[in-house]
């Protein structure tokens, strides 16, 4: 589930992406210190906007190929 309160991701760069997904990570240990189970969801929230937004941007270098297509068939 991605979270409510961020805004677009698209202005940011595969770096930056990565600092903020970093910086979540630190923060999410200081929450399960502290042991405040909302603001850990909160920040799993965060993360995962972040770590999709992510995989998208590494899609987009890879050229967006999808390796499994042929190798899976759900049919």
């Amino acid at each position: 589930m991605e979270h409510p309160l961020i805004g677009s991701l698209d202005s940011l760069s595969e770096e930056e992406l990565l600092n903020k997904i970093t910086e979540l990570r630190k923060k999410l240990y200081i929450a399960y210190g502290t042991g405040n189970g909302y603001l850990c969801d909160q920040i799993r929230m965060a993360i995962e906007s972040y770590q999709a937004k992510y995989q998208e941007v590494l899609g987009r270098r890879n050229g967006g190929s999808d390796n499994f297509k042929d190798i899976i068939d759900i049919s």
